[in-house]
């Protein structure tokens, strides 16, 4: 917002994270984020603070971007978050504000934050607009995005957006305008969407390993279709992260409640298989190591669950690393920019910083990020290093000519041995 030209001011309860950010540094990795935050710091655009009474003293329209995680316990989606942020905001907003949601919430939480609002404060209206976007591109997706989704029930917050949002329509950028529950859906429907794409080539990967195929090959096929498309068609590892595995699984809750559960029944074994790519990956390890896991030496390669990303949440990358070391190996696990965050989650691993020491003493290496440092290794050089040249390529990014060539036994998912 800042960087289209207006002022800001951004709000977080956390008074470390506020003054990291007041400094002009950002408390997580994504690129071109620092730039941009800084650069807008200093045109004095741009500020942050804990007050939300600050905030609300001048602000005109508030975007609501707190976190939406699974419930402990349960598939449900936690809307503490969203709920405490407006019941905070609520009693500082002046005559004619806007709340903007942004947060992916279950369908029917827009009305029921506008339906709160209309009692304490009846001057305000409320509108959803959700994000779509991809951690590790997210500056991108914001100043130029495919698509604008607001969701409304009254023209003048239809008007506002459209004002705040006018720079990307003057580039194109559609702009739908719908009901409050279709915008809170399209958000779901293409996380949805995505998971399912991704949990179909990781199914015909299993297919491909029982058949003697190659799942690539089929992949890049099939992908010709312009019905398919050959995006997000790379079988692998499968997805984790703070956004697909719970928002399907909150979706799936949700339709429960609804009356719908027959409708995404789908979704569960889209789910299902996704988490079964992590326990076939560690099965593949422990074939490779001979039946055990204990006293071996493990390489992983990946922390994050995407790369260009320091995100650790649900990351496949650290559930197969937990559960070999769960299972007596010795895992050392190397990441350009997770590592930080991973040795928070799970501290008993053991953690490198340069890739040549975590290679060191393998017996076994498990590429499970698809860095582009990993795809720019060159195995010749490795084996030196390495105790035994034995690589498992879970996200399918390698070459199994060159490292076949170097002299290193290659498996990958959903592809020939050989």
């Amino acid at each position: 917002m800042a960087e289209l030209g207006f002022e800001v001011i951004g709000v977080d309860i956390d008074p470390a994270k506020v003054e990291i950010l007041q400094s002009g540094r950002v408390p997580f990795y994504e690129p071109g984020l620092p730039e941009v935050l800084a650069r807008n710091i200093d045109a004095g655009r741009l500020r942050f603070t804990t007050s939300i009474s600050e905030a609300a003293a001048t602000a005109d329209i508030h975007f609501i971007c707190v976190g939406t995680p699974q419930q402990a316990g349960a598939n449900a989606a936690d809307l503490s978050q969203v709920f405490g942020s407006v019941q905070a905001l609520a009693p500082h907003l002046r005559a004619g504000a806007l709340v903007v949601g942004k947060s992916t919430v279950p369908v029917g939480t827009a009305a029921l934050i506008a339906d709160q609002l209309a009692i304490t404060a009846p001057d305000v209206e409320v509108a959803w607009n959700p994000e779509f976007l991809r951690e590790g591109f997210a500056v991108a997706d914001t100043l130029h995005p495919d698509r604008l989704v607001i969701g409304v029930r009254g023209n003048r917050a239809e008007d506002l957006l459209r004002q705040v949002y006018a720079p990307l329509l003057a580039d194109g950028v559609p702009f739908l305008v719908t009901d409050f529950p279709t915008a809170e859906l399209v958000k779901v429907a293409a996380n949805s969407f995505l998971a399912t794409k991704i949990s179909f080539i990781n199914a015909m990967a299993e297919v491909c390993e029982a058949a003697g195929a190659d799942i690539t090959q089929l992949a890049e096929a099939i992908g010709y279709d312009p019905r398919i498309g050959n995006r997000f068609l790379a079988a692998g590892l499968g997805f984790g992260g703070g956004c697909l595995p719970k928002d399907i699984r909150a979706f799936m809750a949700r339709a429960g409640e609804l009356g719908a559960e027959e409708a995404l029944a789908f979704l569960r074994e889209v789910d299902q298989i996704n988490l079964r790519q992590r326990t076939h990956t560690v099965n593949l390890a422990l074939a490779a190591l001979g039946g055990s896991f204990a006293a071996k030496n493990v390489t992983v390669l990946g922390a994050a669950f995407k790369p260009d990303s320091d995100d650790v949440r649900d990351s496949p990358a650290l559930a197969v690393a937990a559960a070999i070391h769960n299972a007596g190996g010795n895992v050392v696990v190397h990441d350009p920019k997770a590592l930080a965050n991973a040795a928070r989650v799970y501290p008993t691993l053991t953690y490198v910083e340069d890739v040549n020491e975590a290679l060191a003493n393998a017996e076994l290496v498990l590429h499970l990020t698809e860095w582009p440092e990993y795809r720019d290794l060159d195995p010749g050089a490795l084996p030196a290093a390495a105790k035994q040249r034995h690589l498992i390529d879970a996200r399918n990014r390698l070459d199994p000519q060159l490292w076949r060539a170097a002299g290193w036994t290659y498996r990958a998912l959903g592809r020939p041995t050989a």
